[in-house]
């Protein structure tokens, strides 16, 4: 007999993270938190932003917890809450109906007898409650009002064990009195269990004999006494806001027809003594909140307390995604609650946030100092420099020509010799004179050369090229606040990390310092400046600025000096003797002279000058021009996107004299 085909489905995979789905790609979530760091803010608020905001392609905590109120709202609009009390009203109505229609229709009734019956019938009160209440007792003479008075006590006592047992109504379907007995005798066990646990006696055989005898009322399957606490203390929280929830008339309502549940008050005693105890152990749970629903679809008293749990599974959610209590992270989310609400595509984004937060922290790009805060790594800061570098190096190419920043730091022309390899060593490698070693040193050591040649670090030989000038680099950049006030700010911080990586990574025997300079100057590590915030205070003092790169100048005597300034304003600042700040606006002429003697200094030591003017003040357009007339330097204009491809530029330009399409 041939075998029958297997057919065989393909769908998305739905047990938990996807095994092949590929690692998640950090370069966009790196960038965002760089520029948030740059902007002022920690690298911690920075990658809370992107996770909030989201990527490109993905949803971010915010438009999760958008959703997250949506289905909130629609669960409030759409439903109301006497959904019980209405039915019960109709099954009154009916049972009325058909014991009218019956004492009209039989005859062989004793006169004052049906009298009497039909003075209770025709005198029920209005109020639900009290005539269902006073119907207690009522011996009916018609089988079908029988029955559905019947059915109101039924409804009542499956609606109540809904609220608090998930799955009960649908249980209690055609249940016997044996069948609520027993559930009667589960509520008794459940409560002495309860109480014994709150005195701290019970033990694991009570939990394991209630289960076995009633654990067919308990879908969830709870695997001890706590796990069942919580699924209970939920539940039964729920059903206590649906009762607040509420109108003052509904309540009250509701609360008199319980004692008819089943026919007994019984289950309203058991059930209370469950609530108290469940509320004493779980004190935490939502017991007193209310809602206010709006809709015109009904809800069962079962219903409603699973739409009020779900409300409440929803109000979870949304503080977990808020992630605004200290300690959080989203490692708190609850993927498979966010799934049941929302769907698989919301458990899908809220993984891929999760999984994008882990591997951020485990990347080595962001590291905990000992105040606990978060900070960008030294790896995380020569990545961001590289791409930075490249940026400029773009824009570069896109104005004067193909270049590429790989060769930036050459030595210069070979002049044919060749020496052995040193740490730190630019030059190219002699591949001839190296393969010649190897084989040289292998021979030497009685090893055959034709079996194969390893090559060793003593082995590599590079080509000498002619010595080139070593630089002392100054980048002065303006930190006043009218940069963080015209977008200038983080341009600045992506030009002094994109300079910084050129010279270390390219230019190994130079050496560069930063100078920020506002209301004073001061030497700023690039970590420093990346993490700087804009404070207002007032001040351009250029002329501390220009002191502090003539004292870096004079620590390298024997280095070419090289000034590059950034600045978007006239100098209103300078640096009295006594080290105080003197600012004013418009510039005092003796702030002007001190600036200009200053870099007088500096252009008599031979510095090559720069200057990059940001914005088109005439003011400062004049200032600048005649500084730099003055010691033969030059200013440049660019747009604070294009200013760390003018530095770049810049830089090179006076770094070699030959110009820089040599270099790139």
């Amino acid at each position: 007999m041939p075998r029958p085909r297997r057919r065989t489905r393909y769908g998305r995979f739905t047990g938990g993270p996807d095994p092949l789905a590929p690692p998640v790609d950090l370069a966009e979530a790196l960038d965002a938190v760089s520029e948030g760091v740059m902007d002022g803010y920690s690298p911690e608020s920075a990658l809370r932003e992107f996770l909030r905001r989201g990527g490109r392609d993905r949803e971010g905590l915010d438009e999760l917890a958008g959703r997250v109120q949506q289905r909130r709202r629609n669960l409030l609009d759409r439903h109301r809450l006497d959904g019980t009390l209405q039915e019960v009203r109709r099954l009154l109505d009916q049972a009325v109906l058909a014991e009218r229609g019956q004492l009209a229709r039989d005859t062989t009734m004793d006169p004052t007898d049906r009298t009497l019956r039909e003075m209770t019938i025709e005198n029920l009160p209005g109020s639900t409650s009290a005539a269902v209440t006073e119907l207690a007792g009522y011996d009916w003479a018609s089988s079908e009002g029988r029955e559905t008075y019947r059915k109101i006590q039924e409804l009542l006592g499956s609606e109540m064990l809904e609220q608090r047992f998930a799955g009960m109504k649908q249980a209690l379907e055609g249940a016997t009195d044996a069948d609520r007995e027993a559930i009667t005798e589960m509520l008794r066990d459940l409560g002495d269990l309860l109480e014994k646990h709150a005195r701290g006696e019970d033990t694991p055989e009570d939990f394991t004999d209630f289960m076995h005898r009633h654990g067919d009322a308990f879908p969830e399957d709870p695997q001890d006494i706590d796990e069942l606490i919580d699924v209970l203390a939920q539940r039964s929280a729920a059903a206590q806001r649906m009762l607040r929830s509420m109108t003052p008339r509904q309540r009250e309502e509701l609360m008199a027809l319980s004692g008819q549940a089943f026919g007994s008050p019984e289950l309203l005693q058991q059930l209370a003594r469950m609530d108290g105890a469940l509320q004493a152990l779980r004190p935490g749970e939502d017991w007193a909140g209310s809602e206010s629903f709006d809709g015109d679809q009904g809800l069962g008293l079962g219903e409603g307390a699973g739409v009020m749990q779900e409300l409440a599974d929803l109000d979870n959610l949304a503080e977990q995604l808020a992630q605004s209590y200290a300690g959080s992270d989203l490692s708190d989310l609850d993927i498979d609650t966010l799934a049941r609400h929302l769907g698989q595509d919301a458990a899908v984004s809220a993984r891929t946030l999760q999984s994008l937060e882990q591997a951020m922290n485990e990347s080595g790009y962001l590291r905990r100092g000992a105040d606990g805060d978060l900070r960008l790594s030294p790896g995380a800061t020569r990545k961001l420099g590289a791409s930075l570098l490249r940026d400029a190096a773009g824009r570069l190419s896109s104005r004067t020509g193909a270049r590429d920043t790989r060769q930036a730091g050459a030595a210069g022309e070979q002049t044919g010799a060749t020496r052995p390899w040193q740490f730190g060593d630019a030059e190219p490698w002699d591949i001839g004179r190296s393969l010649t070693n190897a084989i040289t040193r292998t021979a030497s050591a009685g090893g055959d050369p034709a079996t194969g040649v390893r090559l060793e670090v003593e082995d590599i030989e590079v080509r000498e090229t002619e010595a080139r000038t070593q630089a002392a680099v100054a980048l002065l950049v303006d930190t006043s606040f009218s940069m963080a006030m015209e977008g200038r700010w983080v341009p600045m911080k992506r030009t002094a990390l994109a300079l910084q990586h050129l010279v270390s990574t390219r230019f190994r025997g130079d050496d560069l310092q930063i100078v920020s300079f506002g209301r004073y100057a001061r030497t700023q590590e690039i970590g420093e400046l990346l993490a700087l915030e804009a404070v207002h205070e007032q001040g351009t003092n250029l002329h501390h600025a220009l002191m502090l790169a003539g004292q870096f100048f004079r620590k390298h005597p024997g280095m070419q000096p090289v000034l590059l300034v950034v600045t978007d304003g006239e100098p209103t600042a300078q640096l009295l003797p006594g080290g105080e700040s003197w600012f004013s606006y418009p510039p005092e002429p003796e702030t002007i002279a001190a600036t200009v003697a200053e870099l007088d200094r500096l252009g008599r030591a031979g510095t090559s000058t720069t200057f990059f003017r940001l914005g088109d003040d005439p003011g400062l357009t004049r200032f600048l021009d005649a500084m730099a007339r003055r010691v033969g330097g030059s200013v440049v204009a660019p747009d604070p996107d294009d200013l760390g491809a003018a530095v770049v530029d810049e830089f090179l330009h006076a770094r070699w004299e030959a110009g820089p399409d040599d270099l790139l």
